[in-house]
């Protein structure tokens, strides 16, 4: 055999030897994917029922306000501790997930040079509550 002759046979093993270790990964990538897929998809398991207190922080023109954090508490809790806390996106958007089982909340938005916003939200199913709140810069009150 000439040199060229192996050289040739080097490179073709070692593309294939490349494109085998792709194949494989590939696969074990795909395997993987289809097992969490079909254990997320158990059909024995029931999914958890939940009502979804959401809303939208706007300043007192009416513009939404990005950054606010937003505290979720159970109006009954005599400590006010907060269950849940979030902070408002670019459109001001919140939203959190509680039991789906009758209880109310407190919806508080605040941030810092605005006066805080608290609103009341009454769960009593698996539903959806809106909250709208509005914080008005310290300088106007």
């Amino acid at each position: 055999m000439t040199t060229s002759t192996k050289t040739r046979m080097r490179k073709r093993k070692t593309r294939t030897t490349k494109n085998n270790v792709l194949a494989d990964a590939a696969a074990v990538l795909m395997a993987a994917w289809l097992a969490s897929f079909s254990a997320s998809a158990a059909p024995d398991k029931k999914p958890v029922p939940h009502a979804t207190v959401a809303g939208t922080v706007f300043r007192d023109p009416g513009f939404a306000l990005p950054g606010a954090t937003v505290v979720l508490m159970r109006k009954d809790d005599a400590k006010s501790k907060k269950l849940q806390e979030a902070v408002s996106n670019y459109r001001g958007e919140f939203a959190f997930q509680v039991p789906a089982v009758q209880g109310a909340y407190i919806v508080r938005a605040s941030l810092k040079g605005f006066h805080p916003d608290e609103k009341e939200a009454l769960i009593s199913a698996d539903e959806r509550i809106e909250v709208t709140l509005v914080l008005v810069p310290e300088s106007k009150k």
